[in-house]
């Protein structure tokens, strides 16, 4: 069987999907793309043999599209997400599900009341293989209880248009599902702590910032967003278990020796150190509908969309507020009545 998708939204992102989809997925055919920016998106949609649809609806409803990827701005993507269930076609929605925790529980809301699950979220990370072996040593008990971790997310530099709390919204919300995933539990509490502004980055972008993170088993994680560090994308954690620790570096490269110096290259952006895992992610959601599924196992759904939203709003308030905040979530519907973040 060979999927149909339709990709909404050529830009970086986008582009690169639709690319993987035609060329490197197996099972999966780009049937339509659609983009405000016509002109590229029909360069595209002629490049790979797909159709250039007139509007993001017209694509959602066409009958050569079994399933939509959703690569748009953030604010548009609670209104498509729900065209889709509407239209009964499983998505993959990139993150985030929703700009607002109040549209990401609108959406969540109109999926339980369909009673079936087809929101995928695109949090790539647990389809890294650096962080699956994380989770594996958490799983299988290799460093005894998980007690706290330590995390960096830093960027070589971001563009004039990410403004204002975007680390925490944009950046840190990786964080924010990556580490209820790996320790299964919901984040309850956030702390932002105010730190000194780098002198490289735009004055209107509080950078770097550090959040604490507070789960539901008392465990405790550091997470530092750096989105101006100039040298390199740089995404590293460390799980501190009561026997054991485990740490995730960035992944190995050549090492050079010379001029009485040891050294090995930094990632330069984020489409290097996770193009593996964005193509993982493609592959298993494809190999999941082939099969009958709606979306791949062990992925983000629209439950963790939603608690990311909710704890990015919550991280925003605790900085406005100079004090910790507590996480409030809506009882899980039973669609989603599974321990947390698996």
């Amino acid at each position: 069987m060979t999927v149909g998708v339709g990709v909404i939204g050529t830009g970086m992102i986008g582009t690169q999907h639709v690319h993987r989809l035609s060329r490197a997925v197996m099972g999966s055919s780009v049937a339509a793309v659609f983009d405000v920016a016509t002109d590229r998106a029909a360069a595209l949609a002629q490049e790979v043999g797909a159709r250039a649809a007139g509007s993001w609806s017209e694509l959602v409803e066409d009958p050569q599209v079994d399933a939509v990827l959703i690569a748009s701005p953030g604010d548009l993507h609670a209104e498509q997400v729900l065209a889709c269930l509407a239209a009964g076609k499983p998505v993959l929605c990139e993150k985030p599900l929703a700009t607002t925790a109040d549209d990401a529980l609108k959406v969540v809301q109109a999926e339980a009341a369909g009673g079936r699950r087809l929101i995928q979220v695109g949090f790539m990370r647990r389809y890294d293989a650096g962080f699956r072996d994380v989770k594996a040593a958490i799983d299988g008990g290799v460093i005894g209880e998980p007690l706290l971790a330590h995390a960096v997310h830093r960027n070589p530099g971001v563009p004039d248009t990410f403004v204002g709390e975007m680390s925490l919204t944009d950046s840190l919300v990786h964080e924010f599902d990556t580490f209820r995933w790996l320790f299964g539990q919901e984040i309850t509490a956030t702390t932002v702590v105010k730190v000194r502004q780098s002198p490289l980055g735009a004055a209107h972008l509080r950078d770097p910032q550090i959040v604490l993170l507070e789960l539901a088993n008392g465990a405790v994680v550091d997470a530092e967003s750096f989105v101006n560090c100039q040298y390199g994308y740089d995404v590293r954690c460390e799980i501190v278990g009561s026997t054991v620790t485990v740490a995730l570096d960035n992944p190995r490269t050549t090492m050079v020796l010379g001029e009485g110096r040891r050294g090995e290259s930094v990632p330069p952006d984020w489409g290097v150190r996770f193009g593996q895992a964005y193509a993982d992610e493609l592959q298993e959601w494809i190999g999941a509908l082939a099969g009958g599924a709606t979306i791949a196992h062990g992925a983000s759904d629209a439950w963790d969309g939603y608690a990311a939203s909710v704890v990015a709003e919550t991280a925003v308030a605790s900085f406005a507020q100079h004090a910790r905040t507590e996480v409030q979530l809506v009882d899980r519907p039973a669609l989603y009545d599974r321990e947390a973040g698996r």
